[in-house]
């Protein structure tokens, strides 16, 4: 237990630090709603920064583009003060490319549970 509320200080540091950027940039209140923005615009990137563990699925097989082999990787970790499991496509050099799906949870075990449920 003291691995996920070490890893939930560093996710909700992650959360914290993109607020503090937005309203140095855009001035006092403005961080909380474009952070929002922020998060969902490059969702899977900051879901792979904040994931506390991962497992792999295995290869994703891409009709669209043969030249970039990716893999299915399934996720847990917290963001915004909420858990997330989610499953993310990555290459081979660890950079997320897409999410295929999310779930949020309000308990840590709801959350362990999917994770480790997740095919």
């Amino acid at each position: 237990m003291a691995r996920f509320s070490q890893d939930r200080a560093v996710s909700d540091r992650i959360t914290q630090a993109l607020v503090a950027g937005l309203e140095t940039e855009f001035g006092q209140g403005a961080g909380a709603a474009l952070a929002k923005h922020f998060l969902a615009a490059e969702e899977s990137d900051f879901l792979w920064e904040a994931r506390q563990q991962e497992r792999w699925l295995g290869a994703y097989a891409s009709i669209e583009n043969d030249d970039l082999e990716l893999d299915r990787v399934v996720i847990i970790g917290r963001i915004a003060g909420r858990w997330f499991v989610a499953q993310i496509l990555i290459d081979g050099d660890g950079h997320a490319h897409a999410m295929l799906g999310r779930c949020d949870f309000r308990q840590a075990g709801a959350a362990r549970k999917a994770f480790a449920n997740a095919r």
